[in-house]
């Protein structure tokens, strides 16, 4: 068989694993690979500005649609741009497969021009990271990264290639014949005996709750269609993480809202109060347990995933069952009909009662004004208006990603796109070009504060240069504004380096880069501004300016219990803070 180059082989292999788009930024490294990346029409580039923002791009083309993102950035500091973006697709599951460049092998460790062990640096950051020295197995290597990324629980795999290796030849024999070099094999069957306990403790709990985080949606639209038939034929409450959103309909009546630290008084209570926790693909993350000695004490939990280093890592669960979540729910639904176990609704009438009374606190009310747009008023707004269009969301990082969890609307998976785990300024505007790429005739709207749509403003080229509609919807409030809110509750109102007194004219800013300009301070004008937003058939950033002095609510402060929420700006933080900002209750 006839040899080609390396950069030929880096594309064949993206073509036979039917990539389709690549996000990337060129450099003296990678040169090869563009060569050949020119050559050919099978696969888009899209061309960034900044290679943080490429990795962001391709989560969020890897969450709209279930593929695999690809990334391809040069050596040195095009790759170590790549590890903020890294380490979130990490800490939220998504898979990605970053190709760097690296110089040529003989200079490797000589300090050359553009040198970074990018291997090293990213080790702590991805699922799996490799450096090339030998062209024979590029194939191998680039086959085996798509496996790793897209199998077991998603994440990140890095693959640095020299530039000399770019440049020898091989023999790629296709992806049939290529072996997969990985020891990587997630147990994706789960254990029956498990199962039949499950199923018992279903049958004999009166208060229970699902959990519901991001796995669900990870392991497909099979796993959300068996997750709702199993909730629906029980008859039992769900709460769902940040990530989680969509996996469940938030607009069903047994979804009682989404839990942790800025979630529903009534999801967080039903958490601490319940007898049966059932945790569906989440990892008990800290903004989800709170003070985890007071996590949902009452219970039995049962822990579902298909990660096995999830199990017992911060909390102790009962029962676990390892695997596919599509599986195990299937094999579920399955024993349930074949057993024709019937879930009685009198055994937690009194549980959805109490449920109810908790519902009528309605902890996510504020107090309107006509005068100043209320944030949570605006994204009520947005709601309303963009329904009928099944929007995907994408967010930044702060107060308005929050209050866009609650107040919108997410009745499908993989149509909400934000950055949970790292919390990541920057996030939404190059997530929301992934997600247009991918959906050119869908409405993107990035939901986004101030502060942090500057962390990646310079995509506004990237934007106008590939024609994204995305819309913008900025709450501005002049500050950094969960900075602002945790300052105000917990440091007696030092509000220290988070006012932002020098922000540019967005609707200027706007102009400048193609887009249209929309700004409105007015209550009454938010719907024209939103119609128009939509109207506008190309890229949009609204300024909205909100209350400066709002804050979100429910919140549990740091190191507090799901049952010592603050409602609402009465609420006093009780107990001593310690010099970390925890509450020592």
């Amino acid at each position: 068989m006839k040899k080609i180059t390396g950069a030929e082989i880096v594309i064949q292999t993206l073509i036979e694993e039917k990539v389709d788009v690549i996000f990337g930024y060129p450099g003296g490294a990678v040169l090869p690979i563009y060569d050949e990346l020119f050559k050919q029409k099978k696969i888009r580039h899209i061309l960034v500005r900044h290679e943080q923002a490429a990795v962001h791009a391709a989560e969020g083309y890897a969450r709209s649609t279930g593929k695999v993102g690809v990334v391809l950035v040069t050596s040195g500091p095009g790759a170590t741009n790549t590890v903020t973006g890294l380490a979130d697709a990490m800490m939220d599951s998504v898979p990605l497969v970053c190709i760097s460049g690296q110089v040529p092998t003989h200079m490797i460790g000589n300090d050359a021009f553009q040198e970074a062990d990018i291997v090293g640096i990213t080790r702590p950051c991805t699922k799996h990271n490799y450096l090339v020295k030998d062209v024979n197995i590029l194939p191998n290597v680039i086959h085996s990264a798509f496996f790793i990324a897209k199998n077991g629980r998603p994440g990140p795999v890095l693959v640095d290639i020299p530039k000399d290796i770019q440049t020898f030849k091989a023999v790629y024999k296709g992806k049939k014949n290529t072996k997969v070099i990985s020891y990587y094999k997630p147990n994706l069957k789960p254990n029956i005996n498990q199962i039949d306990q499950f199923i018992k403790l279903l049958e004999n709990s009166e208060k229970p709750i699902f959990y519901v985080g991001g796995g669900v949606i990870n392991s497909g639209e099979v796993a959300s269609k068996n997750l709702f038939k199993l909730i629906k034929s029980t008859g039992f409450p769900c709460t769902q993480t940040l990530m989680g959103l969509g996996a469940y309909p938030t607009s069903d009546n047994q979804c009682v809202g989404m839990l942790g630290m800025h979630g529903t008084y009534e999801a967080n209570m039903s958490m601490y109060n319940c007898d049966l926790m059932i945790c569906v693909g989440a990892r008990f993350d800290d903004r989800i347990t709170g003070k985890v000695s007071g996590f949902s004490p009452k219970s039995k939990k049962v822990h579902f995933d298909i990660d096995a280093s999830s199990f017992n890592k911060s909390v102790n669960v009962d029962l676990t069952v390892q695997g596919d979540l599509a599986r195990i729910l299937q094999v579920i639904n399955k024993k349930i009909e074949e057993k024709k176990t019937s879930f009685k609704k009198a055994k937690i009438k009194d549980w959805w009662i109490q449920i109810n009374k908790w519902r009528s606190k309605d902890c996510l009310k504020f107090k309107n004004s006509d005068k100043i747009i209320k944030p949570q008023h605006a994204l009520k707004r947005l709601d309303f208006l963009t329904k009928k269009y099944n929007p995907f969301i994408t967010t930044e990082v702060g107060q308005h990603q929050m209050w866009a969890a609650q107040f919108l609307t997410f009745n499908k998976p993989k149509h909400w796109m934000t950055s949970g785990g790292l919390g990541t300024m920057g996030y939404g505007l190059p997530a929301a070009m992934g997600v247009q790429i991918a959906h050119p005739n869908s409405l993107v709207i990035d939901v986004a504060g101030e502060a942090s749509i500057l962390m990646n403003i310079q995509e506004m080229s990237t934007i106008k240069q590939f024609r994204l509609p995305v819309k913008i919807f900025i709450l501005n409030n002049h500050y950094m504004g969960m900075v602002r809110q945790w300052q105000e509750l917990l440091h007696g109102n030092r509000l220290s380096e988070s006012y932002m007194d020098s922000l540019p004219d967005f609707v200027k800013l706007a102009e400048s880069f193609g887009a249209t300009g929309l700004r409105t301070e007015k209550p009454s004008e938010i719907d024209d501004l939103i119609k128009e937003m939509i109207k506008v058939k190309g890229p949009v950033i609204c300024d909205v300016i909100v209350d400066p002095s709002e804050n979100c609510f429910p919140m549990i402060p740091s190191g507090s219990t799901h049952n010592q929420m603050l409602l609402g700006p009465n609420d006093k933080v009780e107990g001593e803070i310690s010099e970390d900002g925890m509450v020592l209750v």
